[in-house]
């Protein structure tokens, strides 16, 4: 889809957001400060607020949101989740409208985060020290000094352990008639990188996987975060498509993950928005996200961009990126429209 037909699909979306307690926004009264760094957090603290839009999962969030109070408890942090689809329109119309509500964007379509790299439309100029960190490896992570590679999320198999006590060790294990009903799978309507996951699993186990998954009439979610909660329940018993469920586990929720051999994953990136309503404060928060205490506190079952990160499932640059010259708009649409007609029948 393209920027323009986001835009208008998003309208709607915003007027029921504008009407909802916390995710008012504007044009801001802030701008940009041109000092040192020092100067930033000095003006951050005084624009005392910044708002994240994010298709992360949000636990991760949450930890984030904690880790940052800790830091900076004099600038409130505040976050809004969503998909990509949900997000990528809403950032888009606050673009063209210049009414801004988004500090901080974080986004995996691979296709959108090119061409908004390329264009420079949507966001700012990076300035946080953290990004010149030689263990971040920038020449690696930063796309036209604009877009950032913060973490990256791997996807696997999970089952319910009250259900499946020994679990499974390979994706086709899904296809046992006893599952018949009972495996959770994730819509990839508008979304380029679950587009892109269902291709994975069509390249690494089998042409017609996908099809013999669809026989198997599964229940469908719009995210990963709905079947990890469904695996919790027991309202699906298993999934070759979760995240991993580390912070489910150490809960004590009766699930357990494992990844395939290959595995899947795809990179968030992050940017600050041209029309960030606070965007001294975004820019700290930007740059707290690749520090050592923004990546730990991130690390709940995804790759960190930064070495030596405790609880990261992996380096966040050893993920491969989804192919945004294969991703197209019009790809993902179309693949999204088959992928509707064959498990909808």
């Amino acid at each position: 889809m393209s920027f323009g037909k986001r835009a208008a699909v998003a309208g709607i979306a915003l007027l029921i957001c504008a009407a909802t307690a916390g995710c008012g926004g504007g044009k801001g009264t802030s701008s940009a400060v041109d000092g040192s760094w020092d100067d930033v957090v000095a003006a951050a603290k005084r624009e005392g607020s910044v708002m994240i839009y994010s298709s992360q999962n949000p636990t991760i969030l949450d930890s984030l949101k904690q880790a940052w109070t800790k830091k900076y408890p004099e600038i409130t942090l505040e976050f809004v989740r969503g998909t990509d689809p949900d997000m990528i329109p809403r950032v888009e119309v606050e673009r063209r409208t210049g009414h801004g509500t988004a500090d901080v964007h974080v986004v995996t379509d691979a296709t959108w985060i090119a061409d908004a790299a390329a264009t420079g439309h949507f966001s700012q100029k990076l300035r946080g020290p953290s990004f010149q960190n030689p263990d971040y490896q920038p020449e690696r992570s930063i796309k036209n000094n604009m877009f950032f590679l913060d973490v990256a999320a791997t996807f696997g198999m999970g089952w319910n352990t009250g259900a499946i006590p020994g679990g499974i060790k390979d994706p086709r294990e899904v296809f046992d008639p006893k599952y018949q009903g009972k495996i959770g799978v994730v819509n990839p309507a508008g979304s380029a990188s679950y587009v892109d996951l269902y291709n994975f699993y069509r390249k690494n186990f089998g042409d017609d996987y996908v099809d013999r998954l669809a026989a198997m009439q599964p229940r469908v979610y719009p995210s990963a975060l709905g079947i990890a909660q469904a695996l919790t329940s027991g309202e699906v018993v298993v999934t070759p498509m979760v995240q991993p469920l580390v912070r489910e586990k150490e809960k004590g929720a009766p699930v357990d993950w494992a990844l395939p051999k290959p595995s899947w994953g795809t990179p968030f990136y992050g940017h600050v928005t041209a029309t960030a309503p606070h965007p001294n404060a975004a820019q700290v928060l930007a740059d707290f996200m690749v520090s050592r205490e923004g990546q730990t506190a991130q690390a709940i079952g995804v790759a960190s961009a930064l070495p030596g990160i405790p609880g990261a499932t992996a380096n966040a640059h050893e993920v491969q990126t989804p192919d945004p010259k294969q991703l197209t708009s019009d790809y993902v649409e179309r693949s999204s429209r088959e992928w509707q007609q064959l498990f909808n029948r």
